[in-house]
């Protein structure tokens, strides 16, 4: 395994900065591993994050733990906290993640307790709220009948029998 270090190093190459939010996702994934009791990043989508935050720390999740939404294994349900829910698949473990209240720490002073492995002055590990997501589909395509753009199953709508994208429908609401 690499370097503390060099693991901060690729999160800060791949964000294009060294921040503080960058210091509490590189710190949450490294806890991640610590509590999966796991070394490296998931393979496929045997690991999970559903993020409450879409701000800097996700991007040191994608990084250490290959957790991204192409693959289906990063979701969001932004509730503006810093905190990430962990789920392995193999076997059921999660738990979620929460930033300690700390407004006076530093980045440098938050990256130190990373880097220190005192994860546990930067977060309290609770319960995952939710249950495991599902793992990602992949959905039939079909075309707009009036822009002639491609959209998958899920986000199709249909409207006076022709196939719509959301963007093309027009909601029924009668003004309320």
């Amino acid at each position: 395994m690499l370097k503390k270090q060099e693991l901060w190093e690729s999160c800060v190459n791949f964000h294009g900065h060294s921040c503080g939010g960058l210091a509490i996702g590189f710190g949450a994934a490294l806890y991640a591993w610590e509590l999966f009791d796991a070394e490296g990043p998931s393979e496929d989508e045997e690991l999970v994050c559903v993020a409450e935050t879409d701000a800097c720390g996700v991007d040191a999740i994608q990084v250490l733990l290959s957790c991204t939404v192409g693959k289906g294994n990063l979701l969001f349900n932004l509730q503006g906290k810093n905190a990430f829910s962990f789920y392995r698949r193999t076997d059921g473990k999660s738990f979620r993640l929460l930033l300690r209240p700390a407004p006076h720490m530093t980045k440098e002073e938050r990256l130190a307790l990373a880097m220190a492995g005192d994860f546990e002055k930067l977060f309290e590990v609770k319960a995952a709220p939710e249950t495991l997501p599902e793992r990602a589909r992949i959905f039939t395509s079909y075309t707009c009948s009036l822009c002639g753009e491609r959209v998958a199953e899920n986000y199709v709508r249909l409207q006076e029998r022709e196939v719509l994208c959301s963007s093309c429908y027009s909601p029924y609401s009668r003004g309320l």
